[in-house]
C-alpha cells in the first residue's frame, strides 16, 4: 500500500473517531438531561428552586430574547447543587459502571460556563470565539437544537452571549439557546457587558478563575484600606463632609497604589517621561489614539503640577452629597452600600410612638426592593436591634411568627442574595478597563458634536466612586 493511501486511510479513521467522540459526548449529554428531568427525588426539587432563581432574576434584569427555561435548565446541569453535592456528581454515581472514558468526560464538563462572546473566525460548523470578559479563544461547535437562521448570523463580528461546553479536549459546543447581540460598537459592547454581569454575577470570569481571584482580591484590599483610613467598616456623616472624607480616602488609596507601583505621585508626568527616557513626542503620538483626550495629555506634559494635584476629583453622586445624613457599610466581600435613610431608621427603631412605627415600617418595605441594601445589612441590622426589628417584620409581612431566624427566607423571597457576588467596586482586567475608557470617549464625542455650543460636562470613569 502507498504511502499516500495510507496518510489517507489514516486522516479518514482520525476524522472517523472524533466524529465517535462527539457522538459518545453528545448522547450522554442528552442522558444527563435526561436524569434531570426525569427525576421525581431531591434532583427535581433542586431544580425547580433553581430554576425559579434564575427566572427571578433574569426578570427583575430584562433578560429578553432567550428561552430562560432552556437556559436554566443547561446551567442546572452543571451548577446544579442536590443536599450539597454537584449534579455531575450525582449523574457519574448512577454512571459508576460506564468507562473511565465516559467518568472522565463527565467530570469536563464541570468547566461549562456562560460567556459574552464574539465570532472571531468561521470555518465550516467551526466557529472560533473569544470570550469579551476573559480574552480567551475557543473553537465551537453548534448543537442540534441551533436553527440555520441562527447560525447563519454567526459571522465574524457578531456578539453572542451563551454557554460553552466541553466535547473533547479539544473542541467546545454552543450549549443551551443563543443569543445574539449583532456586531456592536464599543458603547453598545460596554452596556452588554454590563448586562451580562446582571445576568450572570457568579460567571462574570468563568473560565478565568485566576482573574476572579483577583478581582476578589482588590474588594479585601478596598475594606482594608476603608478601616485603616477611617477606623471602622461603618460610618455614618452629612453628605457633604462624607465627600470630602471620601475624596481623602480616595487620595489616600491612589498614593498607596503608586507607591507599590514604584511611582512618585511628587513628581510631574513630565519628569516621569523623562526619567523613562521617553520623548514627550512619543507620549504625544500615543496620546492621539484617545482622540479628543489628547489635548488634556497634552496638557499634563506642559505641565508641572505633580501626578497627585492633577488627578480628577472624585465626587459623591448629587443625592448622597445633598443628603442630612448617609450611611456607608464596607465588608471585605459585599463590598460597599451607601444609605441615605439608615441614621434616620435606626433613631426611629429606638423610639416606641405610633409615628416612628409608620416610619419603619415605610423604611423596611423600601429596603426590601432596594439592591443596595443587601443581606449583609441586613443582618447588621438584626444584630444591633432584634426585637425591634423582628417586631417590625411581624408587621410589614403579616406575619406575627416571624422570628430572626427566617430572616433569610424572607430575604431570599425578596429576590435578594444570600452569597456576595462580585460587587462594583471589584478591579477589572485592563482589556475592560480600555473598552470601558473608549467606549465613555465614543459616547462623550458623540455628545460634544450634538452639543458643540452646550457647556461641556464633567467626565468620570466607569464604576468610580
Amino acid at each position: 500500500m502507498s504511502t499516500d493511501l495510507l496518510m489517507s486511510k489514516s486522516l479518514q479513521q482520525s476524522k472517523s473517531s472524533k466524529s465517535e467522540a462527539e457522538s459518545r459526548a453528545e448522547s450522554l449529554k442528552q442522558e444527563l438531561r435526561d436524569f434531570v428531568l426525569d427525576a421525581e427525588d431531591d434532583v427535581a426539587i433542586a431544580l425547580e428552586r433553581y430554576s425559579a432563581d434564575q427566572l427571578r432574576r433574569w426578570a427583575a434584569t430584562n433578560l429578553q430574547g432567550i428561552s430562560r427555561t432552556d437556559l436554566a435548565i443547561d446551567m442546572f446541569l452543571t451548577e446544579g447543587q442536590v443536599n450539597g453535592q454537584s449534579v455531575l456528581d450525582i449523574f457519574a454515581q448512577n454512571i459508576s459502571n460506564r468507562s473511565q472514558d465516559d467518568q472522565a468526560l463527565v467530570e469536563s464538563w464541570k468547566r461549562a460556563f456562560n460567556g459574552l462572546f464574539v465570532v472571531l473566525q468561521v470555518e465550516g460548523d467551526r466557529y472560533k470565539v473569544m470570550n469579551w470578559l476573559t480574552e480567551k479563544c475557543y473553537w465551537a461547535k453548534p448543537n442540534r437544537f441551533h436553527s440555520s437562521e441562527e447560525l447563519s448570523r454567526l459571522s465574524p463580528g457578531e456578539i453572542v452571549v451563551t454557554r460553552l461546553w466541553p466535547e473533547t479536549p479539544d473542541q467546545w459546543i454552543f450549549s443551551g439557546p443563543l443569543l445574539l447581540l449583532g456586531k456592536l460598537g464599543k458603547p453598545k459592547l460596554a452596556v452588554a457587558i454590563g448586562n451580562f454581569k446582571n445576568w450572570f454575577p457568579n460567571q462574570l470570569y468563568g473560565d478565568a478563575p485566576e482573574l476572579l481571584e483577583e478581582a476578589w482580591t482588590s474588594v479585601e484590599r478596598y475594606h482594608q484600606y476603608f478601616v485603616e483610613f477611617f477606623g471602622t467598616n461603618r460610618i455614618t456623616l452629612p453628605g457633604h463632609e462624607l465627600n470630602k472624607q471620601i475624596k481623602a480616602y480616595q487620595d489616600e488609596m491612589t498614593q498607596r497604589r503608586l507607591a507599590e507601583a514604584g511611582i512618585d505621585a511628587s513628581k510631574s508626568l513630565k519628569e516621569l517621561v523623562n526619567e523613562a527616557g521617553l520623548s514627550e513626542e512619543d507620549v504625544a503620538e500615543s496620546a492621539e489614539l484617545l482622540g479628543e483626550e489628547s489635548g488634556a495629555v497634552n496638557h499634563l506634559l506642559n505641565s508641572n503640577q505633580s501626578i497627585k494635584m492633577v488627578m480628577p476629583p472624585i465626587s459623591l453622586p448629587d443625592d448622597l452629597r445633598r443628603a442630612e445624613a448617609v450611611t456607608v457599610f464596607v465588608h471585605p466581600r459585599w463590598g460597599q452600600a451607601f444609605l441615605q435613610d439608615y441614621a434616620r431608621l435606626t433613631q426611629l427603631l429606638e423610639s416606641t410612638d405610633e409615628a416612628a412605627t409608620a416610619g419603619v415600617d415605610q423604611i423596611l418595605q423600601k429596603y426590601l426592593k432596594e439592591d443596595a441594601v443587601n443581606a449583609y445589612v441586613w443582618h447588621c441590622m438584626a444584630e444591633d436591634y432584634p426585637q425591634p426589628l423582628t417586631e417590625a417584620l411581624q408587621r410589614c409581612l403579616d406575619r406575627p411568627s416571624f422570628r430572626l431566624d427566617d430572616l433569610d427566607e424572607v430575604l431570599a423571597g425578596a429576590g435578594k442574595s444570600l452569597e456576595p457576588t462580585l460587587p462594583e467596586i471589584a478591579s477589572v482586567p485592563m482589556h475592560l478597563q480600555t473598552l470601558f475608557e473608549e467606549a465613555l470617549q465614543d459616547v462623550t464625542r458623540s455628545s460634544s458634536k450634538k452639543k458643540a455650543k452646550g457647556k461641556p460636562k464633567q467626565k468620570s470613569g466607569f464604576g468610580g466612586r
